[in-house]
């Protein structure tokens, strides 16, 4: 028997491996769907309850953000080897040659010398001619459009222990 339950997020993102109890607090107070048909049977007393093992938020809870330290490795990783201004990707041919992950630099959008830091909303990967076509001036100012809009990735780590129901599977990178 499954002694706890996941909790996704309304974008299907795994947030949280919960108790019975509260699974089964949310479930009664109408908060949360059914993301699987596995459920968990709760015997009371008078009834029995049953509760999905697969649970998904109906309002969207922002999760926190913290505990990821910046690194060049971490800001080329988070935009997945992408230029943040033409899109050109690792494997992508570039004037004859083949982009590798090695290529990119990492821009900042507030340059160094105009007092950007080295912070996940400052920085995103960008293609070195991209990154020398910017120079030491701000997107804005060098008539270039963002693609996306960087920010501090979440971590990318649920700690679910033992035997793992297939259900869960699903919403979990195994």
């Amino acid at each position: 028997m499954v002694p706890a339950v996941l909790l996704l997020n309304v974008t299907y993102e795994p947030l949280a491996v919960i108790p019975r109890r509260r699974a089964m607090s949310l479930w009664l107070r109408d908060v949360v769907d059914a993301a699987a048909e596995d459920e968990l049977v709760i015997q009371g007393a008078c009834s029995t309850l049953h509760v999905p093992t697969v649970l998904r938020l109906r309002r969207y809870v922002n999760a926190p953000r913290r505990g990821v330290r910046w690194t060049r490795r971490g800001v080329l990783q988070r935009d997945d080897y992408c230029c943040i201004y033409c899109a050109v990707r690792s494997g992508d041919i570039r004037g004859g040659h083949r982009m590798g992950k090695n290529d990119f630099t990492v821009d900042h959008l507030l340059p160094i010398s105009r007092g950007g830091r080295n912070t996940w909303p400052n920085t995103a990967c960008a293609c070195p001619a991209c990154n020398q076509r910017k120079g030491n001036r701000t997107p804005h100012e060098a008539g270039m459009k963002l693609l996306w809009e960087p920010k501090t990735p979440r971590v990318h780590y649920l700690v679910a222990s033992g035997d793992i129901p297939e259900s869960w599977k699903v919403y979990l990178e195994l």
